[in-house]
């Protein structure tokens, strides 16, 4: 179920190549497809909890998650976004097996969990895969870092302007798209308060670079959005 399901997504992305007779033999894959299970998670349940211990890498090939971390003070930021296909948990295969953060579905995701024990168990005599996997991880990450850092020092109209673009080339992949997520989240994500989030959204409206009605979105001028990003 699991190599017919990666063979049909028709992507051609570093990630689904992973789970391809590129990277795995017959053997390998089999293996893989042995000790990994199909769940569906709901909008609001978590596919990975912080500070759990990371028993699987999920591969999420239908819906949208949020990453998450709750702070001590019980604050709880959103660090990433992102939408199938996507590897969740890769990370823990590479640290002391603790989940940093949680990983949340913002609509009804379905996802394969693959055993953490047996991923590494191939790692340990498959380099390719290993190089494979670590780079995809690395990009992630590096992906999550340099967009967290972009937020942390620009100004509202830069930050709600980014998180437009985000969701619509990283997440949605579409200048025109249906919101997963309440304006109380993206706020969150852009590091604002909701009234903020919603003034700035609005002005954008008036000024035609998008058009916000209730949870659809649709980019008029990307262009205009890109300048105000790179300004901050």
């Amino acid at each position: 179920m699991f190599n017919e399901l990666i063979a049909n997504i028709g992507d051609s992305s570093n990630l689904i190549q992973l789970f391809s007779q590129q990277f795995l033999n017959v053997e390998e894959l089999e293996l893989i497809e042995k000790h990994s299970q199909k769940l569906i998670f709901n909008k609001g349940e978590s596919l990975i909890k912080q500070g759990s211990k990371s028993t699987h890498v999920a591969f999420l090939y239908k819906g949208i998650i949020k990453h998450t971390y709750q702070k001590e003070n019980y604050k709880t930021l959103i660090l990433a976004i992102a939408s199938a296909p996507s590897l969740i948990g890769g990370a823990n295969m590479f640290n002391d097996g603790k989940n940093v953060f949680s990983v949340i579905a913002v609509e009804d995701c379905e996802a394969f969990l693959i055993d953490i024990h047996i991923l590494k168990q191939l790692l340990m005599h498959n380099s390719k895969l290993a190089l494979q996997l670590f780079d995809i991880v690395s990009e992630m990450s590096k992906g999550s870092i340099i967009n967290f850092i972009n937020l942390a020092h620009k100004h509202v109209n830069g930050k709600v302007a980014d998180i437009l673009l985000y969701l619509s080339e990283s997440v949605y992949k579409n200048q025109e798209f249906t919101l997963s997520l309440t304006r109380k989240e993206l706020s969150e994500f852009a590091g604002i308060s909701e009234v903020n989030f919603i003034s700035t959204l609005k002005k954008f409206e008036k000024e035609g670079l998008v058009i916000a009605n209730s949870k659809e979105i649709k980019i008029i001028n990307k262009e205009q959005l890109e300048l105000i990003s790179k300004l901050g």
